[in-house]
């Protein structure tokens, strides 16, 4: 079966694997509480994009990327429960848990000491067929393959609305209009907050508004503290949520928002970041991590992509086979700030 790996920096092939073959063909049984899954639609992400420069730290190279999945259920193993059943339109939670570390007992598995993302620290998605553990296989309720790629981004962003504790009296500026980000402008929306989204790029912030946002900010030509204060009567947000990861944005994110606001960071950057602490006293800033997602994100997005008011087309880039994934992944990198996502599909018909 065909899978796409990532060899070394810059390096992509088009390889096979025989484990899912084997159970496709009977040659090995599915274990009791997996799930064969025929993936019809992974996305590349900005950990891809990274892994692919050589850039992602946590990467055990080489690796089959991909955590982004619109599957369809082929087989069940004898013990998976009878609401998993094959035909069905389904995504995947690619993080795992031990069970064990602080963060599982604090009922934060999606923080797990331990977790291994598929394409970063295991081999992922990007293949034909895949086995997973049926509590990481989510049915998809009446969404396509092709828009189940969308929801694990769209549940970062979730995610992050949620540890920052958004209501609707809150004013929320999001930096970075990517996938993840978007997630937190419809989230930060629904919650009824005002939402303000700051991007480099006038084309993800005219789809920002078309979102949820009520006002953007192009961070490259605008002078962000005098336009934040005018839409905030001079306080700052209530809430800044960091979707890029870079030092600039990660000073930004402490430097505008209010006195005793709250900071939620997404985004890993790659330098060290200065900051001038006193603002973390002098505010009383509570400044919050935000990885990956729970499960109850990844069905807010279900239940939000269901009502069909998504404009699912703009935020897919590019579709593409496996044959010219790396073509793909090259295009991105020459212009990483343009792209949303880019689907490799798999087409068994």
């Amino acid at each position: 079966m065909k899978a796409i790996k990532i060899t070394a920096e810059r390096q992509m092939a088009l390889t096979e694997t025989v484990e899912a073959s084997l159970c496709l063909a009977g040659g090995m049984e599915l274990k009791g509480n997996e799930v064969l899954l025929r993936i019809s639609y992974v996305g590349f992400c900005g950990s891809d994009l990274s892994t692919y420069l050589g850039r992602n730290p946590m990467v055990k190279m080489p690796v089959i990327p991909g955590h982004e999945v619109g599957a369809v259920i082929e087989r069940v193993g004898k013990d998976v429960p009878e609401g998993l059943k094959p035909g069905m339109t389904v995504t995947v939670n690619p993080y795992t848990n031990c069970g064990k570390c602080a963060s599982c007992r604090n009922g934060r598995p999606n923080a797990c000491l331990h977790n291994e993302t598929l394409g970063v620290q295991r081999d992922g998605a990007m293949r034909e067929y895949i086995t997973l553990p049926w509590e990481k296989v989510i049915p998809a309720g009446l969404l396509t393959p092709r828009t189940c790629a969308l929801v694990e981004p769209m549940s970062v962003g979730f995610h992050a609305v949620s540890r920052a504790q958004v209501t609707d009296i809150d004013v929320v500026l999001v930096i970075g209009c990517g996938m993840v980000g978007m997630g937190a402008i419809v989230r930060s929306a629904q919650r009824g907050a005002t939402v303000i989204a700051a991007d480099i790029d006038d084309g993800k912030l005219e789809l920002a508004r078309q979102l949820g946002a009520a006002y953007t900010l192009n961070t490259l030509t605008d002078d962000i503290h005098a336009r934040l204060l005018e839409m905030t009567s001079g306080f700052g947000p209530d809430v800044v949520i960091e979707a890029v990861g870079s030092a600039q944005t990660y000073q930004m994110a402490v430097d505008e928002v209010a006195f005793t606001g709250r900071v939620v960071c997404i985004g890993y950057a790659k330098t060290e970041v200065s900051f001038q602490t006193k603002y973390f006293v002098q505010k009383e800033l509570d400044i919050r991590g935000s990885r990956n997602a729970q499960p109850s994100d990844f069905r807010a997005v279900i239940h939000y992509l269901e009502r069909g008011t998504c404009p699912v087309d703009r935020l897919i880039s590019m579709e593409t086979v496996p044959e010219k994934a790396e073509e793909a992944m090259k295009q991105w990198a020459e212009s990483p700030g343009k792209v949303f996502r880019i689907l490799i599909c798999f087409d068994h018909e």
